[in-house]
């Protein structure tokens, strides 16, 4: 385990704890979340060392990177990504109409191969070796390790993508700075992320979905990732809700909680969710467009 001294958005050394929660997908081991007591931006520490992270993925049941599609909830989640992939080619299209694209976090690659099939220059970062062989060998698309970021040529793309990658990464600071470098002037970088003010994490609190411990390690807000891209001198062009990611993290919830897939209550709370989400709360997920100043 290792311990942060410092807030990954402010940099400050003061931080109270915020909450106690379990590995609820996996391992059940304990963890613990602390607030910034000068941000109020939220992260999980301790946590595991980065080279120790690789084993809270390690399950059939981890469906981004497995690509399952055994069981009822397995088939609704392919079923809903195959829906979410036009709405994100329809959403990243009003900024870009074709270039070069990189995702970072790509998984098993249909997103990229998607994108490949509508003529857009395609290339994926996966940390995970089994997945991102499976990512080659399946679609024929190019990805790479985490290392390449560091090795692409200046201005290298128009878009950049991270989908629920960003709460996983272990120094945001660098990423982010990696990200600048590779960007192309005028491009956008899109960021997903779970909003921790959302109605469905006071619901479900510790059991809430979207904390995924250990292996989100950053638990985000509108104003910390305002404050944070901002720090490295990005703008937030837009936000943009993932609605149908209520559903999902209130299904896994009720996992957690009560030991089974509760779907009635679970479809009812994602419902509610959204309906309430507005302006204060916002919806349980949250895709961010942010352009360089």
């Amino acid at each position: 385990m290792e311990l942060l001294k410092n807030c990954p958005v402010c940099g400050s050394i003061r931080n109270d704890l915020f909450m106690s929660g379990k590995d609820y997908f996996l391992t059940q081991e304990s963890f613990t979340i602390v607030k910034c007591a000068d941000c109020g931006f939220r992260f999980t520490n301790p946590r595991p060392k980065a080279e120790e992270l690789g084993r809270y993925y390690e399950s059939t049941e981890y469906i981004s990177h497995s690509d399952t599609r055994k069981g009822l909830f397995a088939w609704v989640y392919q079923q809903i990504r195959k829906y979410t992939l036009m709405r994100k080619l329809s959403m990243i299209s009003s900024f870009q109409k074709k270039g070069k694209i990189l995702d970072i976090g790509c998984a098993t690659g249909q997103f990229l191969h998607f994108m490949d099939e509508k003529g857009w220059e395609t290339t994926g970062i996966e940390p995970d070796e089994k997945t991102r062989k499976r990512a080659i060998s399946e679609y024929g698309l190019q990805v790479f390790d985490e290392d390449q970021l560091d090795n692409f040529i200046k201005s290298s793309f128009d878009v950049i993508t991270m989908w629920h990658v960003l709460e996983h990464v272990s120094d945001l600071n660098s990423r982010v700075e990696q990200l600048k470098d590779i960007l192309h002037p005028g491009g956008v970088v899109i960021v997903a992320v779970p909003n921790c003010e959302s109605w469905d994490e006071e619901k479900y609190g510790a059991f809430w979905a979207g904390y995924d411990l250990p292996r989100h390690l950053y638990h985000f807000t509108r104003s910390d990732i305002k404050l944070f891209f901002e720090k490295h001198g990005f703008s937030i062009e837009t936000i943009l809700p993932m609605r149908f990611d209520s559903y999902y993290v209130s299904l896994l919830s009720e996992k957690y909680k009560y030991g089974k897939m509760r779907w009635l209550p679970a479809i009812w709370n994602g419902f509610w969710s959204n309906l309430i989400a507005g302006d204060v709360r916002g919806h349980s997920s949250l895709i961010y467009v942010l352009k360089l100043k």
